[in-house]
């Protein structure tokens, strides 16, 4: 069996936690800024866009409830195991770790993807 420190998982789980919490709080942000477009453009296409961000918003909140869930569950995961094996952990839960961490990418991508779009969105209906 390989066994690998379980520290790095741990930090790992808290940035990713901490960067969660804050794309939550954005997705708070980016709601009021739509509502203030929506009160103030009842044009079709300004609406169009709208109806897309609001989609969008309620999906990545669901995103994050799952990829928070999951993060938490690894690190569960993986103090139990560096409990039990002196601080290291079982290679098969690196290998999860990696996923979670490419989960988290992903996630991270299409955050900055959403904003961007929104951003451009922004400057054409304020």
């Amino acid at each position: 069996m390989s066994f690998v420190t379980a520290a790095s998982c741990g930090i790992e789980h808290h940035e990713w936690l901490k960067a969660i919490d804050f794309y939550d709080q954005e997705l708070d942000i980016l709601e009021k800024r739509l509502a203030e477009i929506i009160n103030k453009n009842t044009g079709t296409d300004a609406m169009a866009g709208a109806g897309h961000f609001q989609n969008q918003f309620i999906v990545q909140r669901n995103n994050i409830d799952e990829l928070r869930h999951a993060i938490r569950e690894h690190d569960h995961k993986t103090a139990d195991d560096a409990f039990a094996h002196g601080g290291h952990i079982h290679s098969e839960l690196v290998s999860e770790h990696a996923g979670v961490k490419e989960n988290f990418s992903s996630f991270e991508k299409v955050i900055k993807d959403i904003r961007s779009e929104f951003n451009d969105y922004l400057a054409k209906w304020m």
